[in-house]
């Protein structure tokens, strides 16, 4: 492992990397759907979904507090479950790099009123980027605090100009609309806006001290983006009655109140850049688990390859962009497959939970010396309420997903399952991992 790759990310770029990750066109759309759900105790179900995702999150801050895994989840998966589960997590994995394209294109379709070639747009975003990775995961980084510090400002305007436009009635008109069914499935639905800082996890051979970094940054960015959440869902929620925002974006409600020069800046600020983040986030997360898992055998291994001045895994990036550019010079709709991961990626969220089970049996003395060691009774209980809470999300899902996505979910189930059998035999599972006292 290249030691100046390891000390690039401090605790600050971390937690940008996770803002951004969190942080989505999710909040913009899915606040209104879960106003739907609730009414105005929205802002009190974004606090339950923070609660919740802060607590199904501790079996991997378990694992990631424990031992600093260079791949990851992959790694991690690896090493606590064994070779063939990382290899369905790996080839899994491979398929969300169809989000790329999916991104982009929704960046650029902002652009349409200004500048109508969506593909160029997509096609310079897309470069800029993969660019900004290929001359190191700092650079992106520091890409990162930029693009965080625009999408701060416009979440900024939208609370400070729409808090004195909530009505005086809030709390006795429009709260609980469809009472505690409502507010539970609100809730459980909100966790998918308020989760992706686990995924900071697979920065882990890039950050200067992982084991300690890393579970701070899920909780703090989780509790911090939590809370600012409920106070837009807030604004969302109370500067109009409520059945004229349910189920409705962002911008109507921000309409109402704020000036039309600065509702733009919103409207583009906030979306767009919330992809941008979200965009540059997922870039850099694929190449770790890729990295390891061309190591270990489940890819070519000369696709691990890095740049010696850089220390950038060139090929790699360079797959993924091609990946990523292809299907938008062609003009492929791939915003089904794309998308036809999320139950896949909740599933996985429990297959941590299990493997956080496994710490005491599969790394016994490198648990015990671990800072967040728990006895064995308690550390099943949390990991087993951890795969109850994905259980219920992937139900959520069920019912809210299309058939077309389900089917697209087993579909990629199943080929990962099929390649990891094929290539099992030819692959050797290295450690992947290191303790850092």
């Amino acid at each position: 492992m290249n030691e100046n790759e390891t000390k690039q990310l401090s605790r600050t770029d971390l937690f940008s990397m996770a803002i951004g990750q969190i942080i989505g066109v999710g909040i913009m759309t899915m606040t209104g759907i879960a106003i739907g759900f609730t009414g105005r105790s929205v802002n009190l179900a974004y606090l339950v979904a923070g609660l919740i995702t802060i607590f199904a999150a501790i079996p991997q801050i378990y694992i990631g507090g424990t031992a600093n895994f260079y791949g990851g989840q992959y790694s991690q998966i690896g090493v606590l479950c064994g070779q063939k589960a990382a290899g369905i997590f790996l080839y899994i994995q491979l398929f969300t790099s169809l989000a790329i394209s999916m991104y982009t294109l929704s960046f650029a379709d902002y652009f349409l009123s200004l500048f109508p070639n969506a593909k160029l747009i997509s096609f310079i975003v897309l470069t800029v980027l993969f660019g900004m990775h290929f001359f190191g995961v700092k650079q992106a980084a520091r890409l990162q605090n930029i693009l965080c510090a625009i999408l701060a400002i416009a979440i900024a305007a939208y609370i400070v100009l729409g808090i004195g436009n909530v009505q005086g009635d809030y709390l006795t008109n429009g709260f609980m609309t469809k009472g505690a069914g409502g507010f539970i499935l609100a809730s459980i639905y909100l966790t998918f806006a308020a989760g992706g800082a686990i995924y900071v996890v697979n920065y882990s051979s890039a950050a200067k001290n992982p084991t300690k970094d890393i579970p701070f940054v899920i909780i703090a960015s989780t509790a911090i983006v939590v809370i600012v959440y409920a106070v837009m869902s807030t604004v969302a929620a109370g500067v109009l009655p409520v059945d004229q925002v349910a189920n409705k974006p962002l911008s109507v409600s921000a309409a109402v109140f704020m000036p039309k020069t600065v509702y733009t800046f919103f409207v583009v600020g906030g979306a767009m850049f919330s992809l941008l983040t979200t965009l540059n986030f997922n870039i850099g997360m694929i190449v770790y688990p890729v990295m390891t898992g061309c190591k270990d055998g489940w890819l070519p291994k000369k696709l691990a390859v890095k740049n010696e001045k850089f220390g950038s895994a060139y090929l790699i990036l360079l797959l993924f962009y091609l990946i990523g550019i292809v299907p938008i010079l062609i003009g492929l709709d791939l915003n089904t497959i794309a998308n036809s991961t999320v139950i896949l990626f909740t599933i996985i969220r429990g297959v941590i939970a299990y493997s956080a089970m496994q710490l005491p049996k599969k790394m016994p003395e490198i648990w015990k010396e671990s800072k967040f060691y728990v006895s064995d009774r308690k550390l099943k209980v949390i990991c087993i309420a951890s795969i109850v809470i994905a259980a219920i999300s992937v139900l959520v899902l069920l019912v809210s997903t299309s058939i077309i996505q389900i089917c697209g979910n087993i579909c990629i189930l199943v080929f990962s399952i099929i390649m990891a059998l094929i290539f099992d035999k030819r692959v050797h599972l290295s450690p992947a991992y290191e303790v850092k006292k």
